[in-house]
């Protein structure tokens, strides 16, 4: 081969490789920019839902709110108690026990109550024949209640056992035992939420008396006033209670049952023209019932309470009906 020859090889060779090259350059550029298209679009869809949730709302009206029991409440400040949680035993009222006696020996003529008969102040009980005078008198209830025993019938002869014994069960006594640890944080005058575990029925009262002898388990007892007017509380009932034994003010606070999760954080379901959006919030202290707001809400802001749970429950049967 001439020289010639080899020159010409050579600088259609060296072209080739310039030509490669370039079209490498292009395709790279060609593709970094395809990529960078792509990644805008990843990076926008990523954001939309996001904007959309921003201004998801849940379009209830006043009607629809009473159907559905929703309270709502106002942001604010509040008291958070610290509490302890001890256990009890729901007792009759002792003060308001009658045992219902014969004034003077005799016998009984009629017994007008039965076991667990509601009786009215004033109302006879009993009617008794005297030994010595042979006249009948009235044995009466001393004031409303129920007949929680009966130990007479018509016939029989009266004695020191009471006839019968009455219970005004309006209020109970709540008797709670105290642990050595816990002694020295209880005292006279304290509230006291009580529940029932079987239903979650909750009441307040407070401590009005603390026992000042050990039982055999080494525990000391705490009473409890608690009003019965609905009769939710039945003696020999076995209750929590959650003594408040310090109280701390906090300038913006929620009711805690307001609280819902929602896409894996904390909210409440503000009220806002559109309807109620839900609302990311950081929490801080909480007593169970009433729980601190360290950002997300501000005072005087209306939020859902009660039944909120259904607002969340609105809001994701419009996001599936979006989808």
């Amino acid at each position: 081969m001439s020289h010639f020859s080899i020159f010409i090889n050579s600088v259609l060779k060296k072209k080739r490789l310039v030509i490669t090259g370039l079209l490498s350059v292009v395709f790279v550029g060609f593709a970094l920019n395809s990529i960078a298209k792509d990644e805008k679009a990843v990076s926008e869809k990523a954001v939309a839902p996001h904007e959309e949730h921003e201004e998801k709302t849940a379009e209830l009206s006043d009607a629809q709110l009473k159907a559905a029991a929703i309270s709502t409440a106002q942001v604010g400040p509040a008291t958070i108690h610290e509490t302890i949680s001890l256990y009890g035993t729901v007792e009759a009222n002792g003060e308001r026990i009658q045992r219902v006696t014969a004034r003077f020996p005799g016998v009984i003529k009629s017994v007008n109550k039965k076991l667990g008969d509601s009786v009215r102040k004033g109302e006879t009980l009993a009617t008794i024949e005297g030994n010595e005078s042979l006249r009948t008198y009235n044995v009466t209830a001393a004031f409303d209640g129920v007949v929680a025993e009966r130990n007479a019938n018509a016939d029989e002869h009266t004695s020191d056992k009471p006839l019968l014994i009455v219970a005004d069960l309006s209020s109970v006594w709540v008797d709670i035992a105290i642990f050595p640890r816990d002694i020295a944080k209880i005292r006279n005058g304290q509230s006291v939420r009580i529940t029932n575990p079987s239903n979650d029925t909750k009441a307040d009262g407070n401590i009005i008396a603390i026992s000042s002898l050990g039982t055999a388990n080494q525990t000391l007892s705490a009473r409890v006033l608690l009003a019965n007017k609905d009769n939710a509380w039945i003696p020999g009932m076995f209750v929590n209670a959650d003594v408040a034994i310090a109280s701390t003010s906090v300038k913006l606070a929620i009711r805690s049952e307001a609280v819902q999760e929602h896409e894996g954080k904390p909210v409440v379901f503000v009220k806002t023209q559109k309807g109620f959006e839900p609302r990311p919030i950081k929490l801080g202290r909480t007593d169970g019932n009433i729980s601190e707001v360290l950002a997300g809400v501000t005072a005087g802001e209306i939020y859902a309470t009660k039944n909120s749970f259904i607002i969340k429950a609105e809001l994701g049967k419009d996001g599936a009906e979006h989808e």
